[in-house]
């Protein structure tokens, strides 16, 4: 298995703090590996990010919500993620792999649920060997649609364009992850972007602003990505989301510190009014959190 970064383990706020009930809408949490160990087959393993220090992590930036996205390396297996949102408490919601919707019986699916489970993952990274094909699609939407739950996209590394076939007509919510992952180092990558305010205009999707230093091709402070995000904001202000993406899984380089990602979301915001959407009534509507 390849090695990858950790995460910064000195996390710094931002330039200010979030409004009361701001939200983190996708984080991982890794190991310990003798309690939690790796599936056989999976493609990648992160250094330890414990539920522990994603919560010291979150106090430091004022973030008081959060969605634990269980990630590939632990399948279907869900102990980890019952006991971080154990560990965590009301104000956090968890999200499981696709496959959990065809591979678990209802039993499996109820527990989760009443645990605080209210979304899937679709993840199209073939770096994550567990991309899903379309038969597999239709059951597990149909299942999530019947557990009342969400489902998310984590598109390829080419952006969502060779996989958004599969699922632009869902009737269903959809979250697309990381922006829908426009390359920007390609000259055609506004097809990606336009494509995501396509969907947006739907009504029924959603898109997390996530990710955006590793889609700048910049650098540091990340100025390429922000007309990105402000034509997301525009397009749907009401189901836009904010993520840390917290430990920064498959991190080839040094990931910044989450204060600094933190502010990077203000700047796509660029007013108050539209933090607030962003970070805690949009994820309080999608998640639930008005019902914790």
């Amino acid at each position: 298995m390849a090695d990858y970064f950790p995460f910064d383990p000195d996390p710094r706020p931002a330039s200010r703090m979030p409004p009361p009930g701001a939200t983190d809408c996708q984080f991982h949490v890794f190991g310990p590996a003798e309690i939690y160990p790796v599936r056989p087959g999976a493609a990648y393993e992160m250094p330890q990010a414990t539920i522990g220090r994603a919560l010291a992590m979150h106090e430091v930036l004022g973030i008081e919500r959060g969605v634990i996205v269980q990630p590939t390396t632990y399948g279907t297996d869900h102990s980890a993620l019952l006991d971080a949102l154990a560990e965590a408490g009301p104000a956090y919601r968890g999200c499981v792999i696709a496959a959990a919707l065809t591979e678990c019986p209802d039993a499996e699916l109820e527990r989760l649920t009443k645990a605080g489970v209210r979304g899937a993952r679709f993840n199209f990274l073939g770096a994550v060997n567990l991309a899903p094909d379309e038969k597999m699609i239709g059951r597990a939407f149909a299942r999530a649609r019947e557990l009342g739950w969400h489902v998310k996209i984590q598109p390829g590394q080419e952006g969502i364009l060779d996989s958004v076939a599969l699922y632009e007509n869902a009737d269903l919510t959809v979250v697309i992850d990381h922006m829908g992952r426009p390359d920007l180092r390609q000259p055609g990558h506004q097809a990606t972007e336009e494509k995501v305010v396509e969907l947006l205009r739907k009504g029924n999707f959603w898109v997390l602003l996530s990710n955006g230093h590793k889609i700048s091709q910049a650098g540091f402070p990340w100025h390429d990505v922000l007309p990105v995000a402000r034509a997301y904001i525009e397009a749907a202000p009401d189901r836009v989301l904010w993520a840390s993406d917290w430990p920064h899984p498959l991190s080839k380089t040094q990931p910044p510190n989450d204060g600094a990602l933190l502010d990077l979301l203000f700047r796509y915001a660029g007013d108050e009014e539209t933090v607030r959407r962003i970070l805690v009534d949009n994820p309080a509507r999608l998640i639930g959190f008005d019902q914790a």
